[in-house]
């Protein structure tokens, strides 16, 4: 079972400063991610903005316009920020309110943030420009960049007393991790290509004839891109029914937020499988009021349930 330590809300001035920087941050560039946590309690909602915050720099770093050398340098100096909040080093007054509001938050919650160094690991991989020939080589690079924010995640929600098949939350949170990222890749796919990225593994590529790539709004010419794109939707469906065991394991609140979360991605997989060019046309999203039904659905604890319904018929 992991625990959780909710004691954040007697934060000083500076580090409620802090985390409220972090929440602005989260709210101005989250998007999706936004909608699952507002459905925390505040000192989960706060230590998850810092996450987000902390996270969202190391991908910027990533995303950037700077020289790979500079970006490799920016990365290398973020881990030593890391290093210094893991060793409790960082100070209520520093001036970064980022390192504040994590290292305030790695206090009150068991973070295991070794996670953030995974990301930071991924994103190295990002700059020297790596690519998949199979899934289980993209699985890895999935693994850091999004199956550690999970297992990071869990550290804030934590699991319930006596919730059955707890040690396995941290393998059910990254394999939903890797779930969203697969369906970010998919969603991702032109945008990927025009900065000279290839997320798919080569040897689906191939299988499809897609290997020529996504430079423009159609597809490679006597390729079967539909067919790639269903039969990665398939395998991402797949992550979504395992990872979505976690869901039983946590709180109320903590099973909305993830269930917002991931019920948004799935909805994002439905329309990309229902139109698979729409992502080489555009960014494909959900409009604000989609978004906020799949949160409430969240909080009424619809998808737990169907989980467990779905858990005890297999047991039977």
């Amino acid at each position: 079972m992991i625990r959780t330590v909710e004691s954040s809300a007697h934060a000083s001035a500076p580090v409620l400063a802090a985390y409220s920087y972090c929440e602005a941050v989260t709210g101005q560039q989250a998007r999706n991610f936004a909608y699952g946590i507002r459905l925390l309690p505040t000192p989960k909602r706060r230590a998850m903005s810092a996450l987000y915050a902390f996270s969202r720099r190391v991908d910027d770093i990533g995303d950037g316009a700077l020289t790979d050398d500079v970006k490799v340098a920016r990365l290398e100096d973020t881990r030593a920020l890391l290093t210094r909040i893991r060793e409790g080093s960082v100070d209520e007054d520093d001036t970064d309110p980022v390192a504040v509001a994590l290292a305030h938050a790695a206090r009150h919650f068991p973070i295991p943030l070794g996670g953030l160094d995974e990301l930071i690991d991924g994103v190295q991989m990002d700059v020297r420009g790596e690519s998949y020939e199979t899934w289980d080589d993209l699985k890895v690079y999935c693994r850091c960049v999004a199956g550690a924010i999970g297992r990071l995640s869990l550290g804030v929600f934590g699991t319930e007393p006596g919730a059955r098949g707890a040690e396995r939350a941290p393998e059910y949170a990254d394999t939903l991790g890797l779930a969203l990222q697969l369906t970010n890749i998919l969603r991702d796919v032109r945008e990927d290509a025009e900065g000279g990225r290839t997320y798919l593994p080569a040897d689906d590529l191939a299988k499809f004839g897609c290997s020529a790539g996504f430079g423009g709004p159609t597809p490679p010419e006597g390729s079967d891109f539909a067919g790639l794109v269903h039969f990665e939707v398939r395998r991402a469906r797949a992550l979504f029914a395992e990872g979505y065991r976690l869901l039983p394991m946590l709180d109320r609140r903590s099973g909305a937020c993830v269930a917002a979360m991931a019920g948004i991605y799935r909805r994002l997989l439905d329309r990309i499988e229902r139109d698979p060019e729409a992502v080489l046309r555009g960014r494909v999203s959900l409009p604000g009021r989609e978004k906020a039904y799949v949160a409430v659905r969240g909080l009424s604890g619809l998808d737990a349930r169907h989980v467990t319904r779905r858990s005890v018929r297999r047991r039977v």
